[in-house]
């Protein structure tokens, strides 16, 4: 191969379009190539061919089968291109299945159901020649004041492991290629910022940071790593050799592709200024680890051509490059493939199978935070939806559907897909209610002179369900979303005024949050009959939002984040030690709203005599089993959830920390015994050497209905010695159910 044939295999092309702004600085880079210019020496990925704008999927189609024969006939390599695509919450493509966003993966605490949803995107991905989906995020979010909170699945890095995993394993069933990101550290930025530096000691970065990717490496079998923006204590991700080499392919054993996020090789000379041109960029990339430039060849093409005949980049670095993007290629099947067969005539990209996969997940993850009897709704002659999320369809979106994140700049182009808002469904759930709406307030302005009319659409009704929360967006244009950040966690806007205006009718308020990011609405809880959490539901969320109040669905999402009493207490997490709470040390509360956790049910769920085994080698499993009742009087799930706490180490160890989990569904009287084997690496961590142990010691192990409650408890006692744990020890904890 020519350098320049080389260097073709590990760029993208991406006709970006104008003014269609889905990347980070993306107008920054102005050196633009057309397709024959691009394509002379062949090409490693194709961005984006489906997701950049509005385009009909079978056109789309044939267009790429005849790039892809040109390839294949027309350059002296025949080699294909990998087609990648944005796949978060479903392929992001026009009129494709949008599912709910990542944070209501973690809201419902069902590995198996992620993985069917992951298997159904790979599925619609596969038949439209994409090849890899830049999903999913595993980012542990560590402050909800960061815009890509809605992006992530938890703040507790087992649950983002767990469902993160399986989403992989549901993709890479299909044949596509699943792409962990962002390693390592982005989410714990400096004050919640996009791209600011991160100060985690390595004990973090470890023990909370690494563990989902590590899980889904090695237990996922994911293909695919992008590197971060971000610094970690001064050196860009994106140049260290410590992570992407050392962690990734020396201690994991990664043999896969690590693609840089979209510029994130320039930023290294642009941004973070450790590189004096982009070919010094590129060469620092390649040395860390980073074999593939997304979305272009900013950096990779003409830059690192000329500094690598200048010199100054080791050719032996593109080569280690280019073999693995091979490599990639050759799994997929690329290298042998002719593309002679013919692109799919017709593809349902929302298919019933699609749907009924959105609903159920959509229903699962809705949490009921508090209620005082109020709901489920029992049929009331006239109810009054009011909100600014209350009739419109984005409001169902994360940043990165389709919807908000690109066809908000072709609003002359339908939508394509059927997603009811909360008013519609509503009405169709209640078809003898008499339904008036009114708007209130826009998410995010300071305009208050729709609430005369809101106050009274809520002063003539029996109750009003009131629908605030945010817009997903980018850079600015939305309340959340990347580069959508914030400084405090009240409700965007005047959305507060206008609950408190509402409240103030004296007719009971159902306060529905449509969010990508918990806030601080604990003067809410306090005060609304009922609050409800959905975090951006998806394409079927507003109607199992409807269904949640009328009473057809019994909720049973769990809050895979704390509800934050204030910005003021951020960054926080549950996992925090004692001096990390409240104590009287300091005059503030850090205790959140509501715990992690925490969520209700129209029944009530009892869980009783938890038994412990008693003494377990350090390198052992601990049993654990516990009774779950239903002693209500209608069917419902519940998560159950098994915590522990390390009472003594000999670094300071959380208060709490999940080890376990289950969704059990049980109905009215029903009990059951849910059994778990914890192995004893679910409480390893750094020690002072920053070597991962397990220490012998004593550990209080609970079961209760969130992380703060120990409604059933015992103790165990690791014995033996200190037992350093590697790559081969079991990461995830078994679980059975019997009646």
């Amino acid at each position: 191969m020519t350098l320049e044939e080389k260097l073709a295999q590990i760029v993208g092309f991406w006709e970006k379009g104008d003014g269609e702004v889905v990347a980070p600085l993306q107008g920054e880079f102005t050196v633009e190539q057309g397709l024959d210019e691009a394509t002379v020496h062949g090409l490693g990925h194709i961005t984006r061919v489906y997701g950049t704008r509005p385009v009909d999927a079978v056109e789309r189609g044939r267009w790429l089968w005849d790039l892809q024969r040109r390839l294949v006939r027309e350059t002296r390599l025949g080699i294909p291109a990998l087609v990648h695509e944005e796949c978060l919450t479903g392929l992001s493509a026009w009129r494709a299945a949008t599912f709910p966003t990542p944070l209501a993966w973690g809201a419902s605490f069902d590995p198996e159901l992620v993985t069917e949803m992951g298997a159904a995107i790979g599925g619609s991905m596969r038949a439209l020649g994409v090849h890899q989906g830049l999903a999913p995020v595993l980012d542990v979010i560590r402050d909800p004041r960061w815009g890509r909170v809605d992006e992530c699945i938890s703040e507790d890095p087992y649950v983002v492991g767990t469902l993160g995993t399986s989403y992989v394993r549901g993709l890479q069933s299909t044949g596509v290629h699943a792409t962990l990101k962002h390693f390592v550290g982005y989410s714990g930025s400096q004050s919640g910022r996009n791209f600011a530096p991160v100060h985690a000691g390595g004990r973090e970065v470890e023990d909370v940071l690494m563990v989902p990717f590590e899980m889904a490496l090695l237990d996922g079998g994911a293909r695919s790593v992008m590197s971060s923006y971000n610094e970690i204590d001064g050196v860009p991700v994106a140049a260290d050799p410590r992570l992407l080499t050392g962690v990734l392919r020396d201690r994991w054993g990664f043999d896969g592709t690590v693609v840089a996020d979209y510029f994130g090789v320039a930023f290294l000379q642009i941004l973070h200024g450790v590189a004096g041109d982009l070919g010094e960029a590129a060469g620092q990339a390649l040395a860390a680890g980073v074999d593939i430039e997304l979305p272009t060849g900013d950096a990779y093409l003409t830059p690192l051509a000329e500094a690598v005949r200048a010199g100054r980049v080791d050719e032996a670095l593109v080569d280690r490059a280019v073999l693995r993007a091979l490599r990639q290629k050759q799994e997929l099947g690329l290298l042998d493939a002719t593309f002679d067969d013919e692109p799919p005539r017709e593809v349902d990209l929302d298919s019933p199978e699609h749907r009924r996969i959105a609903a159920r997940l959509a229903e699962e993850s809705v949490v009921l935070l508090s209620n005082d009897g109020t709901l489920p709704l029992a049929s009331p002659a006239r109810v009054a939806v009011i909100g600014p999320n209350a009739d419109r369809a984005e409001a169902l979106f994360g940043c990165y559907s389709f919807l908000n994140h690109v066809l908000a700049h072709h609003p002359e182009v339908e939508v394509g897909l059927d997603s009811p808002t909360v008013r519609a469904a509503l009405t169709a759930e209640l078809p003898g209610t008499e339904i008036v709406s009114a708007l209130g307030c826009a998410v995010d302005d300071d305009d208050r002179t729709g609430f005369d009319e809101a106050v009274r659409a809520a002063t003539s009704a029996d109750v009003a369900v009131l629908v605030v929360g945010d817009h997903a967006g980018l850079f600015g244009r939305g309340t959340v979303g990347e580069g959508c950040d914030r400084d405090d966690l009240e409700l965007p806007g005047v959305q507060r005024e206008l609950v408190e205006a509402v409240l103030a009718t004296g007719t009971p308020v159902v306060l529905v949050l449509l969010t990508g990011r918990p806030y601080a609405i604990d003067w809410a809880l306090a005060r609304c009959a009922a609050v409800v959490q959905a975090f951006f539901p998806g394409e079927e969320g507003g109607t199992a939002l409807a269904g949640v109040l009328s009473g057809r669905v019994n909720p049973s999402g769990h809050l895979p984040v704390s509800m934050p009493r204030s910005a003021g207490a951020q960054p926080f997490t549950y996992l925090h030690p004692a001096l990390g709470g409240n104590g009287d040390v300091t005059n503030l509360q850090s205790t959140p709203a509501l715990p992690f956790g925490h969520g209700l049910s129209y029944t009530t769920f009892v869980h009783s005599d938890l038994e412990v085994d008693a003494q377990v080698p350090t390198d052992g499993h601990v049993g654990a089993s516990v009774r779950v009742t239903n002693t209500g009087d209608r069917p419902g799930a519940d998560v159950v959830q098994l915590y522990a706490r390390d009472v003594v180490g000999s670094v300071t160890r959380p208060v709490a920390q999940l080890v376990g989990y289950r969704r059990v569904h049980l109905e009215a009287g029903e009990s059951a015994v849910v059994t778990f084997a914890v192995p004893t690496a679910r409480l390893a961590f750094s020690d002072r050497d920053h070597v991962r142990v397990v220490e012998p010691g004593e550990v209080e192990v609970w079961v209760g209905p969130s992380c703060s409650e120990r409604e059933t408890e015992a103790r165990t006692s690791l014995t033996g010695p200190v037992h350093a744990i590697d790559v081969d020890s079991p990461r995830w904890t078994a679980v059975s159910v019997t009646s």
